[in-house]
């Protein structure tokens, strides 16, 4: 048997930065165990897999797998898939917005894919989620430490850190200015001997109001005892626990907010989240996350029978 695959930079207008993700748009043959051995054999970072169910040109069954296991969800592998299907014609686009339903193991995900003269230009799902906050978290003294930061480093006027899960907990902490994000390192002895490990989140979103780059509001990163000291993974897993954290602040209007997180420096691949959240009375909070994508790389695999 034999497929075509592409690599896509996302959450990115150029080459080399963003997530990088490899995308099999015609996966119907292939049963879990190849998928596994597949996205071992790519090692990237994620490697999708795309089906047609029940001949159902706009809704595709989807599965992501890391080298190592299956994953429930991610928003990047949702925004690859849906570029590679419109750039690679095995989805005909609209001139405009074409509307595609993937099918994830975690639910049903809506996606906008917007093009011009049959190029995909932005790719958009829609996602809602409801939240548990806890304002218990380690000292600022704490946090400072494992972080390897200095507490007044850390904002405590406007923003505060709090734990915040969508699912999956994440210890979200504010800082004042970029640079912060940027040079925090993390420190495991630390951790061990802070409160930290009993609230548990083993993923730390380090964010700042502030950064240099003016198509973003927002800078980013994730930290923790399972995340290498060097590494700097992508955050839009993350980004479902940071709406809620926004908008469990008073001085939040409700409405709908416009605003874009980005991750890294150009170093270190550096990606640009947009987001629309719908900040309304309840529980649940609508959000509609997207970016852009660049194609990179096809090729044919080989798979044994």
């Amino acid at each position: 048997m034999t497929l075509n695959y592409y690599i896509a930079d996302v959450f990115t207008h150029e080459m080399f930065a963003g997530a990088q993700l490899a995308v099999f748009p015609n996966a119907d043959e292939l049963n879990d165990h190849q998928m596994a051995l597949i996205a071992r054999e790519m090692n990237l970072s994620e490697t999708v897999f795309v089906s047609t169910p029940n001949d159902s040109n706009n809704t595709k069954r989807m599965r992501v797998f890391s080298p190592l296991a299956e994953i429930e969800f991610a928003g990047h592998p949702i925004v690859a898939a849906a570029f590679v299907l419109g750039e690679s014609g095995d989805l005909q686009l609209s001139e405009g917005v074409t509307s595609l339903s993937f099918i994830l193991n975690a639910g049903e995900v809506e996606v906008n894919i917007s093009a011009n003269n049959g190029k995909v230009s932005f790719v958009q799902y829609t996602k809602k989620v409801t939240s548990v906050i806890d304002r218990f978290t380690p000292t600022v003294t704490e946090l400072a430490e494992l972080l390897s930061i200095k507490p007044n480093e850390i904002d405590q006027k406007k923003y505060s850190s709090r734990l915040v899960s969508c699912g999956f907990p994440y210890l979200i902490v504010p800082v004042w200015k970029y640079e912060s994000v940027r040079k925090a390192k993390f420190n495991f002895t630390a951790w061990s001997h802070s409160t930290a490990p009993q609230t548990s989140a083993q993923e730390i979103l380090l964010f700042s109001p502030k950064t240099p780059f003016k198509d973003a509001n927002f800078n980013a990163r994730l930290l923790g005892p399972n995340i290498g000291v060097h590494a700097d993974p992508a955050v839009g897993s993350a980004m479902s626990a940071f709406t809620s954290y926004l908008c469990s602040f008073d001085f939040t209007q409700q409405g709908t907010h416009t605003f874009a997180v980005d991750r890294g420096d150009a170093e270190s691949r550096r990606s640009v989240i947009n987001i629309e959240m719908d900040h309304k009375p309840g529980t649940a909070l609508t959000l509609r996350i997207g970016g852009e994508a660049v194609m990179v790389a096809e090729g044919k695999m080989f798979i044994p029978n």
